[in-house]
Order: structure tokens, then C-alpha cells, then sequence
């Protein structure tokens, strides 16, 4: 028996296919067409596909590194809203494409239906700038979140930090970062289909059929962020979390993973280390659905399954 695709998804996949022809499929290593091919889907599933949200307010600010770059920090609010919680919220695109105005429309939306403040942050990309530049960059956006706490009306107690694919590793990085530091303290890690582990890298030939991140892209990130043959090597779990051996202390975690996911096992390994380490983890893997499932058919019924459970955990911050 081998896996199908989600009707729902498969139907939204289909006419795409239909109306612009196959994607390409660059070489591993190609990291140019996928930045034109990537940030062009992304925008349009993200911020065209669907209705922007017009109750959030969005107020830009610039978050300075500990190497003295500058960073876009987009804050998004609803002005009735007075939850006191916020979320750190770090974007997708496999550590080498995405950008904050990418994801303007899944983050504000998150506000919308939450009421919960989100502070978006725009790391650094590898390869120009590999580890630890991108998870340094997501931990300056956790210290000036918590530094601002104050101005911003938000409660430095209640911070979450959230991401989807790189973001959702970048997240979970940070969360570790913050522990080993002693750093800003992290009420939750919520990690949508995270990318966390450099050593996958063997094609599953029940998922490979389905992935729309390839095994090819996942190893054009990886190489980007970490150099060739790190699998092979030592690393820090700061970058690819998938790699920590002791959960201890970490926040709690919502983990949402699709059962056509390349990062499907490596979400599954990581809820079991937390767990081994008694943090606790809420864990949904959602059959039939491949990477990105809910922002390329985010009106199928698993999508808003998965999109009620995220504001269900932001919600009680």
C-alpha cells in the first residue's frame, strides 16, 4: 500500500499544474532559481491566494545584531486587542529564500484570528551568511522583543517564538540558544513543519513522489547553512535542533508535521526528544498532506483543522 494525497490538496495542486505548467527542478546547489522560483510562489499563496487581513496594524522597526547589522523587525497588532502575549515569529523559505514582506499575510492573519502581537524578523540568508548568522539574527529579534516589552504592552513572561519550515527550525533553535544563554524566557515553541535536521538527506520513496521541498532543495539549504558534508560532522543543535541531545529546560512545543513531508520524521524524532526530557509536546501529524499543505489549499478542511489548533495554543499564552 502506498500513500495518496488529500483530495482537497491534490485538486488545488492539480489546476496550478494545469495553469502554469510543472515547476522547474534545479540542480542540489542551485540556489538563484530557486530564490526566483520559491519568493514567487511563496508571495503569491501568501499574500495573493488569500485576503490580507485589514484589522492588523503593522509599525516597522530595525533590530540591531551582535555583528552591527540591521534587521527588519515588523511588528503586527490589533489595536482592540490587550492579550499582553506575543510571538516572535521567524519565516520559512529553507534558510535560503522568504523574506518578512513574504509572509505578511500568514502572520497577519494569525493576528486576526488571535489577537496575539507578532513580532516578524527578518534573518540573514545563507549561503551569503551561514550559521550562525540566521539563528543569531531570529535570538536578537527574542531580546529586543523582551527589551521592549514594555512599550510594546506585552508581558515579557508570556513570549512565544513560531515559525513554519526554516523558520519553524530557526524557532527552535533560538528556544535552545535562550536556554544555554540564560537568556529572555520562551512560554511556548509552537514549530509548523520545521525544518530541523541536516542529515536528511536519504529520499523516502513513499514521500519523495509528494514533497514540494525536495530532497534536492533540502540539501541546497543545508550545504548553504552548513557547508558540504556536514552530515558527517559535528553541529551545533543550535542550527539543526534535530541534532540536540538533552531537551532539558526547553519551553513547551506544538509540532504539526504533514505524513508527506520530507521533514515528517525528523518532526516526530524531535517530539520525542522533548518529551524524553519532560517538555511538554502537543504532536499532529496530518495524513495525505504534503509541505506547505495550508497555504496552497488553505480552505481544505485539514488545513483549517490545523490552522483552529495554532490558534487555539496562541490563544492561551
Amino acid at each position: 500500500m502506498t500513500f495518496t494525497m488529500d483530495a482537497e490538496v491534490a485538486a488545488v495542486l492539480q489546476a496550478a499544474l494545469e495553469k502554469n505548467g510543472p515547476p522547474p527542478t534545479p540542480q542540489i546547489g542551485d540556489v538563484p532559481t530557486r530564490r526566483v522560483t520559491l519568493d514567487a510562489m511563496l508571495e503569491y499563496f501568501n499574500n495573493q491566494a488569500q485576503p490580507l487581513a485589514d484589522d492588523v496594524k503593522i509599525t516597522d522597526h530595525e533590530v540591531t545584531t551582535a555583528d552591527g547589522a540591521t534587521l527588519l523587525a515588523r511588528w503586527y497588532w490589533r489595536p482592540a486587542s490587550d492579550t499582553g502575549a506575543a510571538v516572535l515569529y521567524l519565516h520559512g523559505g529553507g534558510m535560503i529564500v522568504g523574506s518578512v514582506p513574504i509572509f505578511d499575510g500568514p502572520v497577519s492573519r494569525y493576528v486576526a484570528r488571535t489577537g496575539v502581537p507578532m513580532l516578524s524578523v527578518q534573518n540573514r540568508l545563507a549561503p551569503e551568511h551561514p550559521h550562525p548568522v540566521p539563528v543569531e539574527d531570529a535570538y536578537a529579534g527574542l531580546t529586543w522583543l523582551a527589551g521592549h516589552a514594555g512599550q510594546l504592552g506585552i508581558d515579557p513572561g508570556r513570549i512565544a517564538v513560531m515559525g513554519d519550515s526554516a523558520g519553524g527550525g530557526l524557532a527552535a533553535g533560538v528556544a535552545i540558544l535562550s536556554r544555554d544563554r540564560q537568556g529572555p524566557a520562551i512560554a511556548h515553541q509552537l514549530l509548523i513543519y520545521p525544518m530541523l535536521d541536516d542529515r536528511t538527506t536519504t529520499p523516502d520513496l513513499y514521500i519523495a513522489p509528494f514533497a514540494g521541498w525536495s530532497y534536492d532543495d533540502n540539501a541546497t539549504g543545508w550545504n548553504a547553512l552548513l557547508g558540504a558534508g556536514h552530515e558527517k560532522r559535528d553541529v551545533d543543535p543550535a542550527a539543526a535542533p534535530g541534532r540536540l541531545k538533552d531537551a532539558r529546560g526547553l519551553p513547551p512545543a506544538y509540532i504539526e508535521v504533514g505524513q508527506l513531508d520530507v521533514f515528517r520524521d525528523e518532526s516526530l524524532r524531535y517530539a520525542l526528544t522533548l518529551s524524553h526530557a519532560g517538555v511538554p509536546v502537543e504532536l499532529h501529524l496530518h495524513p495525505g498532506v504534503p509541505h506547505e499543505y495550508d497555504a496552497i489549499a488553505f480552505d481544505a478542511d485539514v488545513s483549517r483543522r490545523a490552522q483552529a489548533d495554532r490558534g487555539r495554543v496562541l490563544r492561551s499564552l
